[in-house]
């Protein structure tokens, strides 16, 4: 028996079209990334295709310069950190939102979400002159903030759509019992929301790891991000490293969002067993 069946040619015409035109545009979405790739491994130090020879030159500059691994260690310092504080925070805003009476649900939803919605350059900008009154400008403390600002509506989200269908009466039967809301939290809530708070932390990892715009506004030489080195590199001086930051770049976050794919459908298939 055919694994398709159709009620008539034309759908089958539409069904192979429909995948082909996907096909079209997700090669159209991608050939930029393909193409940088095989330029890092490329032995001469210009952008050429076809390339003479291969050679791990770009890589080994990126891994083994202080240059580069002085803006690597400090996008991974502020990642992580962004991602310590931007779960928390995220997660406390999405538990506040999921109960039932809680006020104005709607408006403070979508003020917590506005961040994504402003465009990066308005925010940079008033980033800028709100730090240079207060001190923060060219510091840690600054960008660390302000990379949370841009990642915590991730977490926020990712955790309220784990808390849909949340069953409050687990909670109270379990202070019914005796249990501390300590206890409720990490024995009934923690294991439900878990896969949520992956997945969003995982969004502020990269969410801070690969922004630019702020960091060029209010960063100063000490605070130099591994994007920023690159945009740097691009206006300054072009050199074929750039492409193996990308390629690194590149690897990390299919690496993640893969990550965060498997962590949803087995949040999916938990939730069915639960169901049943």
């Amino acid at each position: 028996m055919a694994p398709f069946a159709y009620s008539s040619p034309i759908e089958a015409v539409w069904h192979y079209l429909h995948r082909l035109i996907c096909g079209a545009v997700l090669l159209f979405l991608i050939a930029p990334i393909l193409v940088i790739i095989p330029l890092s491994f490329n032995s001469v130090p210009f952008f050429t295709y076809p390339m003479p020879g291969l050679s791990l030159r770009w890589y080994e500059e990126f891994f083994l310069t202080s240059r580069w691994q002085g803006a690597l260690y400090n996008s991974i310092f502020i990642a992580v950190l962004v991602t310590l504080l931007s779960t928390v925070l995220g997660t406390l805003a999405a538990l506040g939102l999921s109960r039932p009476n809680f006020p104005w649900r709607t408006a403070v939803m979508s003020l917590l979400i506005s961040p994504m919605i402003v465009p990066v350059v308005i925010k940079a900008v008033a980033v800028y002159f709100f730090y240079a009154d207060i001190g923060l400008l060219n510091s840690y403390t600054g960008l660390i903030l302000a990379h949370t600002t841009m990642a915590t509506p991730y977490v926020v989200i990712a955790v309220t759509a784990t808390l849909i269908g949340f069953d409050h009466s687990l909670t109270r039967a379990a202070a019914g019992l005796g249990a501390p809301p300590i206890t409720i939290f990490f024995k009934v809530t923690l294991p439900l929301i878990v896969p949520g708070m992956i997945s969003g932390s995982l969004f502020a990892f990269l969410t801070s790891f690969d922004e630019v715009v702020i960091a060029l506004f209010i960063a100063g030489a000490e605070v130099r991000t591994l994007p920023r080195v690159m945009f740097s590199g691009i206006r300054e001086q072009i050199s074929p490293t750039i492409t193996a930051a990308a390629t690194v770049l590149i690897l990390f976050s299919v690496v993640m969002l893969t990550s965060t794919e498997l962590l949803r459908r087995r949040s999916q298939r938990l939730r069915g067993i639960r169901d049943t």
